[in-house]
């Protein structure tokens, strides 16, 4: 587990938007670029530039708040950074794109987008709420497994992701048994892009009930690759499968969330579902509650983890794939 530290913490780096690079395309504000929720309006329609290009923002907490760190593209090193609010964002598909408004203390603001976002699509804001100030930016990111989660060892035995211990032998889809290097927990309250994905018993062949964090990807195999797919092998975040019937995410409380670190970025067993592992490299590291990225480069020093080989399924290839269908193949192969 990760212990509290008085070192210096490194810096996260995210990709961000200038918040002028999102504007209102029809509603009350047509024409504004993203600003406070003061001058905000429910159901205006806003869109991304066409040409809009993401800025890397190098950030560092510490007990005075989070601040620009060197390497970054915007603002200047120890320039204060605060989160002003929140917004959640629909497409016209239904998927839903959480999205932070970020204030540097000299002057400008930055939009950083929880989910990817496709420029010119239309996306209609559905919700505006405050920030969590109290929680550190690299907490909205976070990506793991969920206290209780059952993972299979490398005799079969099944373990709660909690009592895991480094060297503990893991087993991965690809590598057989692995031992694991590291075990980080992170504890957050349960609302908007914190909350949960539950995965319920028997959806996936999972004994079960399998709870992870939004962006946490699971892995599917298709027997027959379909049109379209460069792969047989899926990789999808948990976001993407719910339904609101068998797959849907539950807000409110606290949730302790833990990532699990091995030598490679690995596909394990988790209430005998494969999922990934944390992947340690720059992008991912940055979606970490800073004390869990300080040791894990302290544990992993020069560490650049390359991705389990597969396609990235989005929200929009899952409905022309039919979740469904995916969803029951892998009910009865199981």
């Amino acid at each position: 587990m990760a212990e509290p530290t008085d070192h210096a913490l490194p810096g996260h780096a995210c990709q961000v938007f200038p918040a002028e690079a999102i504007y209102v395309i029809h509603g009350v504000n047509a024409g504004d670029s993203l600003s406070g929720p003061e001058e905000t309006c429910e159901g205006d329609i806003y869109a991304l530039e066409q040409d809009a290009a993401a800025l890397r923002m190098v950030l560092t907490h510490g007990p005075g708040g989070q601040t620009i760190a060197p390497g970054s593209q915007i603002g200047t090193p120890g320039e204060a950074l605060r989160l002003e609010c929140r917004y959640t964002l629909m497409a016209p598909d239904g998927d839903r794109v959480e999205l932070l408004l970020l204030r540097l203390a000299g002057g400008g603001a930055v939009a950083l987008p929880l989910s990817p976002m496709a420029a010119e699509q239309d996306y209609t804001l559905v919700a505006i709420d405050d920030a969590p100030t109290e929680v550190p930016l690299a907490d909205l990111l976070c990506v793991s497994f969920a206290r209780g989660t059952m993972i299979t060892l490398a005799d079969g035995r099944q373990s709660p992701i909690e009592a895991l211990q480094p060297g503990d032998r893991v087993l991965t889809r690809n590598h057989g048994p692995q031992p694991v290097r590291w075990l980080g927990k992170a504890t957050l309250r349960a609302i908007g892009a914190f909350a949960p994905i539950i995965i319920t018993a028997g959806t996936l062949g999972n004994g079960g009930d399998l709870i992870v964090s939004p962006h946490h990807r699971i892995f599917l195999y298709q027997r027959q690759r379909k049109a379209g797919l460069n792969t047989s092998e899926l990789l999808v975040q948990a976001k993407h499968l719910v339904d609101d019937e068998r797959v849907f995410q539950r807000e409110g409380g606290f949730v302790d969330y833990f990532s699990i670190v091995f030598d490679h970025h690995e596909i394990i067993y988790a209430e005998g579902v494969p999922a990934e592992s944390l992947m340690v490299n720059d992008a991912t590291l940055s979606r970490l509650p800073a004390d869990l990225a300080l040791d894990v480069k302290a544990r992993f020093p020069g560490l650049a983890q390359v991705q389990h080989f597969g396609t990235e399924a989005s929200r929009q290839l899952l409905d022309r794939m039919g979740r469904d269908s995916l969803i029951q193949r892998r009910r009865t192969e199981d």
